[in-house]
């Protein structure tokens, strides 16, 4: 097996079981606030009214990387039958928690390749375009794009990127394929109507793999800094936001704890307020490979890393393949509107959902009380997975805060 390691992060701050559960294509959403972005106009899980003009609760439900190595997309192209690239059924897994929060946002990892391909894995990836039909399947409505692999292929797979999201329906932030493009906030309803909470979606990454930034195009992917992101909170706020949530490509890969950067960035941006409202409602991690911590800082959430939802079977640094690769966990937070319109969306519930990806038969496993019930026939192989993920988010003391496992 080809060893499939990226080097670690430092940020420059400037077959066991698979699930069969039904997967219902989702309808391309009218345009959003900021032109090419879109509305997530589901609201199918029924949240109550309430707050100022009887404005909803919603759901947000996060999920981490989607990383197609080739044994992921050879997998795809099984799938099809032949004919193409069939990504829906490996997350068929994670379609009823996906689908059923108002407000869903994954993470791509990678670009995409030209039609017809060639496509190619680690280490540098071009996706077949249809991972972005399978995504809106699933119930995504948005993904940050920015990451380590963003130019993989160029500003040219930028562009294939956005296109192919663009025509599935899913909104993006972090890469940009214009300078205009790039300056606004991606915009996005939660929930139906007039009252609709109006959530902002912003992205960045650590670095690009030393591949530096097109001198005529140094907007084409988000680079981490402090006084950018908050920059960027404060204009999406005024754009009209009501809960600003910001992306994070970061973090050491295969270490469970987050490592300094993340802690000191993390406590740097849920800090910043103006008018004495936080800037930044909800950050949300990625890069790790392996799920860490989540924690509730300066009374904001922050998850370090949840892991990879979809790669294939890893190698470590210390040339060890590393089951971590393949577990990982989905945030949801349900967010309550304020007493009196300008205060802050609070956090009422916040969830974690631990899940496995296959990566032989190449499906997305729920390890919830119904896929324990399993567990025997397994050897307890599940039962182990589940509790090492509940020890990685649960190690820096977000139950006390209130995080529960959900399913």
């Amino acid at each position: 097996m080809t060893k499939r390691i990226r080097p670690g992060a430092a940020i420059a701050v400037a077959g066991l079981l698979a699930t069969a559960t039904a997967c219902t294509g989702q309808p391309s959403s009218p345009p959003g606030f900021a032109g090419r972005h879109l509305s997530a106009e589901r609201g199918v899980n029924g949240a109550g009214a309430g707050g100022a003009g009887g404005t909803r609760t919603f759901t947000l439900l996060a999920s981490g990387d989607i990383l197609p190595h080739s044994m992921i997309i050879d997998r795809a192209a099984a799938d099809a039958g032949g004919t193409g690239y069939d990504f829906r059924p490996m997350l068929k897994g994670a379609a009823p928690a996906v689908s059923g929060a108002d407000l869903a946002i994954c993470h791509m990892e990678t670009v995409y390749g030209q039609d017809g391909g060639p496509y190619t894995g680690y280490p540098s990836f071009k996706s077949p375009p249809q991972v972005a039909t399978a995504l809106r399947a699933t119930g995504f409505d948005s993904c940050s794009t920015a990451s380590n692999h963003s130019l993989d292929d160029g500003v040219q797979g930028i562009g294939r990127t956005l296109d192919a999201l663009d025509r599935a329906g899913v909104a993006h932030a972090g890469s940009a394929r214009s300078a205009e493009e790039a300056s606004r906030p991606t915009l996005l309803r939660a929930g139906k109507g007039k009252n609709a909470a109006k959530v902002a979606h912003l992205a960045y990454t650590y670095g690009t793999n030393d591949i530096p930034l097109p001198a005529e195009q140094p907007w084409a992917v988000n680079l981490i800094d402090k006084d950018r992101i908050v920059a960027d909170a404060r204009a999406a706020r005024k754009a009209g936001a009501d809960v600003v949530v910001v992306s994070l490509h970061w973090g050491t890969e295969w270490q469970d704890a987050p490592d300094d950067v993340q802690l000191g960035l993390g406590r740097e941006l849920t800090a910043s307020r103006t008018g004495g409202r936080p800037d930044i409602d909800l950050i949300l991690g990625t890069h790790a490979h392996v799920p860490q911590a989540y924690e509730k800082v300066n009374g904001t959430w922050i998850v370090y890393g949840m892991g990879d939802q979809v790669a294939g079977a890893m190698v470590n640094h210390e040339g060890v393949q590393d089951r971590r690769a393949n577990e990982s966990s989905m945030g949801r937070f349900t967010f309550e509107p304020p007493a009196e319109p300008g205060q802050r969306w609070a956090v009422e519930k916040a969830e974690f959902i631990p899940q496995w990806f296959d990566p032989h038969l190449g499906r997305v496993v729920g390890l919830d009380t119904e896929a324990s019930a399993a567990d025997t026939a397994v050897g307890g192989r599940l039962r182990e997975i589940r509790d090492r993920i509940h020890g990685a988010v649960l190690s820096r003391g977000a139950a006390q805060d209130g995080l529960v496992a959900g399913k």
